[in-house]
C-alpha cells in the first residue's frame, strides 16, 4: 500500500511548522472570546475562574487583597496561560486543516470550457466560463486542457493528470461506460479527448466539498466526543459544588473552633481548576480535528468526524476481491501440455494465439512464454498471418498462418470450435481443465486445427503482504469478508490463499446489501469499499463506506469517505486511523483523570494548612510552602497541556491489540504515568519557585 507524506499535492505540514505556530498563537488570543469558550464547559469554567482571579488581583492592588498580591497575580496569570495553551492546541490542529484547504483553493481555476450543444463531439461549441456550467451540460476537453468541472465521461477516453487533487504524479485513464468514468474539476487531460457531462453546479463541486471538509473550524463534534464532553461537564459540576462548600466550612471551622485562618477564594479557584479535567478538556477538540487531518494525509476525505470515529469501532471489513485482495488481472502461471505434446509446442502455440489478444490475460501469456521458455515474440511478414482478435462474444483469440489454424479460449468456447470441425476435446485435457478450475484458477484451452495441445492456467495473483494484513485485522478482533462475482470454488481458493475469514461468492448488489444488514442486525459495525454504481446501495448501508475517487458519481455520493488514490486496500488504513483517534482520546482521558489524583495530594494539604495546621503531615511531596504548593500545581496544570499537544496531534501509536490488552496498556502507561508525572513535575516547579524566591 502506498504511503503518503504529501496530501493532495500539498507540501507536508509538521505539527510545529513555523507558519502554523505563528498563526495559531494569534488565534489563541482570538479564541478567548466568551462566546467561543462557552462551547467547551470545562474550559469555560477556567475562563470564569481566570476573570475572577484577575478581579481579585485588581482588588489586592487597591489594598484590599484577601491574599498576597503577588500570589494572586501569578495564579491569575497561569490560569490565563491554561486557557491560551488550550486554545493553541485547537488552533494548531485547525491550522493544519486550513493549510490543506488553502492549497486546494489555489488549485481551483476558472477556465473557459468548450460547452457542446449536445452529447456529441461534433456538436456546436460555445465557449463558456467554467463558473457558468450547470449540471447536465456537456463539454469537450482535449489534450492540454483542464477539466472545467466535476463530471462523468460519456464519450471517449483520455489520460488525465490528477496530481493537483491526489498528489500522485502518475497519470490515470478515464473512459466512458465503466467504473473509471468520473473526473474532477481542476485536473488536466494529457492526451486524447473526452466529452464530459457536468454533474455539479458552481460551489457544489467535489473540490468545494473537500475544502469545507478539511477546514477544522467547520468540523462538527462526533457523538462519542459529545458524550465525553457531557461526562467532563458532569465532573466539573461535581468539583464545582464540592469546592463551593469548602469556603463556608472553612469559615465555620475558624469561627467555631478557633482554628487558623479561613481558606481564600484564590486558593479555592486554584483548587477547582486543578481538580477538574482541564487536560483532556483542553485537548479534546484538537484530538478530533487531528484525527480527520490524519485521514486527509492518507488521501482520504471523510465527510464528517462521525465517519472517522465509526472507522475506529469497525469489527467487520467487506473487501472486493479484484483489485483489493488480488492484483486485479488474472495472470498466466503455467502451461499444461496434453499427453504426447512437448511443453515448448504448447508455449509457442499459446504465444501465437495471444498476439491478437489485447487483454491483460493475453499479454501475460506472451510474458510467460518469454520468461519460462525463452520465446521471443515472432516476426511475421505482412500478409503472412491472419489474426483473430479476442472478443467478449467469442471468448477466443488466435491466428491463421498458412495452413496452421491456432486458437486459444475458454473451455466451452473451444469445445464448440472443435465440434464445428467434427472433433472433440480429449477427456484427459478436459479433466485437466476442470482440475485447474477446482483449484480456483481459470483454464484456457490451446488448439491447432482439430487437435488440443494443452491448457493455460490463469490465476488471480494475491497481493504480497495482504495475508499478513488480514492476520493483523484478526488480532484487532475484525472479521474480514471477501466479496466476489466468482463461482464458489474459485472464491474459496482465493479466500484460503489470502487468509480472509469468510467470503461471499457470486455477489450481486442485493446480496451485498443483505450481508451488511445481517451483520448490522448482530450489532456489528461494517465497513466496505466500492467504486461502481452497483456498489452504491451497499455503500449507503455500511457504517463506514469508502468510495473510490475513480468510481462513479453514485458511489461517491453513497459513501461517507472518498479515497483520492482509489486504492481499495486503503480501507485497512482507514480503520487503523479511526482506532488511533479513539485510542488517543482514551489514553489522554485516562492521563487527565489520573493526574488529578496527584494534584489532589499536592494542593489539598496546602489549601487547608492555614485552617488545619495538622494537615501539613499530608504534605508527602515536601513542598516548600502552602503558596508554592498551590502555585506549582497551577503551573503544572497549564504546562502539561503544551507537552501533550504533540501527542494529541500525532496520536498514540496504534498497535493491533485486542480491546482488553489495549485497556491494560493504557491503564499502565497513561494511568500510572498520569499519577507519577505530576508528582515529579510539581516537585520540580516547587524547587524552581524557591530558587527564584517566589515560594
Amino acid at each position: 500500500m502506498t504511503s503518503h507524506t504529501e496530501t493532495m499535492g500539498n507540501p507536508p505540514v509538521g505539527n510545529f511548522n513555523r507558519t502554523l505556530v505563528v498563526a495559531a498563537l494569534g488565534d489563541s488570543f482570538r479564541k478567548l472570546s466568551p462566546r467561543l469558550q462557552f462551547r467547551n464547559p470545562v474550559m469555560f469554567v477556567v475562563f470564569v475562574c481566570s476573570v475572577l482571579t484577575t478581579l481579585l488581583w485588581v482588588q489586592a492592588l487597591a489594598g484590599h487583597g484577601e491574599a498576597p498580591t503577588a500570589f494572586i497575580f501569578w495564579v491569575s496569570l497561569w490560569l490565563w496561560f491554561t486557557l491560551l495553551f488550550a486554545n493553541f492546541a485547537e488552533a494548531l490542529a485547525e491550522g493544519r486543516g486550513k493549510a490543506q484547504a488553502d492549497a486546494l483553493r489555489s488549485s481551483r481555476k476558472d477556465v473557459i470550457a468548450k460547452k457542446l450543444a449536445s452529447a456529441d463531439r461534433n456538436a456546436e461549441i460555445v465557449f463558456t466560463p467554467s463558473n457558468e456550467l450547470r449540471t447536465g451540460h456537456h463539454v469537450l476537453v482535449e489534450a492540454g486542457e483542464a477539466i472545467p468541472g466535476d463530471g462523468e465521461v460519456v464519450i471517449g477516453a483520455a489520460s488525465v493528470d490528477e496530481s493537483a487533487i491526489t498528489g500522485e504524479s502518475a497519470p490515470v485513464i478515464r473512459e466512458s461506460g465503466g467504473d473509471r468514468s468520473a473526473v474532477t474539476g481542476g485536473t488536466k487531460v494529457l492526451s486524447d479527448w473526452v466529452v464530459v457531462r457536468i454533474t455539479s453546479n458552481p460551489g457544489e463541486s467535489f473540490l468545494d466539498r473537500m475544502i469545507a471538509m478539511v477546514e477544522g473550524s467547520k468540523r462538527r463534534k462526533t457523538p462519542n466526543e459529545i458524550a465525553l464532553t457531557i461526562l467532563l461537564a458532569k465532573f466539573t459540576l461535581i468539583f464545582l459544588l464540592a469546592c463551593a462548600t469548602l469556603l463556608p466550612y472553612s469559615l465555620y471551622s475558624v469561627k467555631a473552633a478557633g482554628l487558623g485562618h479561613p481558606i481564600t477564594l484564590t486558593v479555592l479557584i486554584a483548587l477547582l481548576v486543578c481538580l477538574i479535567p482541564t487536560t483532556i478538556g483542553a485537548l479534546l477538540s484538537a484530538i478530533g480535528i487531528a484525527g480527520m487531518d490524519r485521514m486527509i494525509r492518507a488521501n482520504v476525505i471523510a465527510t464528517s468526524g462521525r465517519a472517522v470515529e465509526a472507522a475506529g469501532d469497525v469489527d467487520v471489513l467487506l473487501l472486493d476481491k479484484t483489485g483489493t485482495i488480488t492484483l486485479g488481472n488474472r495472470q498466466a502461471v503455467q502451461f499444461h501440455p496434453a499427453p504426447g505434446i512437448a511443453d515448448h509446442i504448447v508455449a509457442e502455440a499459446a504465444q501465437l494465439a495471444s498476439l491478437a489478444d489485447e487483454t491483460p490475460e493475453g499479454r501475460s501469456v506472451i510474458v510467460l512464454a518469454r520468461e519460462k521458455h525463452g520465446l521471443s515474440e515472432p516476426e511475421l511478414a505482412e500478409g503472412e498471418a491472419q489474426f483473430v482478435p479476442f472478443t467478449a462474444q467469442t471468448r477466443m483469440s488466435g491466428v491463421d498462418i498458412g495452413s496452421r489454424q491456432i486458437r486459444k479460449g475458454a473451455l466451452d468456447a473451444v469445445e464448440k470450435h472443435l465440434e464445428a470441425q467434427s472433433s472433440h476435446l480429449p477427456p484427459l485435457v478436459k479433466r485437466m481443465a476442470e482440475d485447474i478450475a477446482r483449484r480456483g484458477a481459470t483454464p484456457l484451452i490451446v488448439t491447432e486445427g482439430a487437435r488440443a495441445l494443452g491448457v493455460i492456467e490463469l490465476k488471480d495473483i494475491v497481493k504480497i503482504g495482504i495475508k499478513e494484513r488480514f492476520a493483523e485485522m484478526r488480532k484487532m478482533g475484525i472479521k474480514t469478508i471477501m466479496i466476489t462475482g466468482d463461482n464458489p470454488l474459485t472464491a474459496a481458493a482465493i479466500a484460503a490463499e489470502a487468509g480472509v475469514d469468510d467470503f461471499l461468492a457470486e455477489a450481486t448488489p442485493e446480496a451485498k446489501l443483505k450481508l451488511i444488514r445481517d451483520m448490522q442486525a448482530e450489532n456489528r459495525l461494517v465497513a466496505m469499499c466500492g467504486d461502481g454504481t452497483n456498489d452504491a446501495p451497499a455503500l449507503a448501508q455500511a457504517d463506514v463506506a469508502v468510495a473510490m475517487n475513480t468510481g462513479t458519481q453514485a458511489a461517491k455520493e453513497a459513501g461517507n469517505m472518498v479515497d483520492l488514490d482509489s486504492n481499495p486496500t486503503k480501507l485497512i488504513e482507514v480503520v487503523a486511523i479511526g482506532k488511533q483517534m479513539l485510542i488517543t482520546r482514551g489514553a489522554l482521558t485516562t492521563f487527565s483523570i489520573s493526574n488529578d489524583i496527584a494534584k489532589y495530594f499536592a494542593i489539598i494539604p496546602a489549601a487547608f494548612a492555614t485552617t488545619y495546621p495538622a494537615l501539613n503531615a499530608l504534605n508527602v511531596m515536601h513542598l516548600a510552602t502552602p503558596q508554592s504548593a498551590i502555585l506549582s500545581a497551577v503551573i503544572f496544570n497549564a504546562l502539561i497541556i503544551i507537552f501533550l499537544i504533540p501527542l494529541a496531534l500525532k496520536g498514540v501509536k496504534y498497535r493491533a491489540l485486542g480491546a482488553g490488552a489495549l485497556l491494560r496498556r493504557n491503564l499502565l502507561v497513561y494511568g500510572l504515568g498520569g499519577i507519577v508525572v505530576p508528582f515529579i513535575g510539581i516537585k520540580i516547579i516547587d524547587m524552581l519557585l524557591v530558587v527564584f524566591g517566589m515560594a
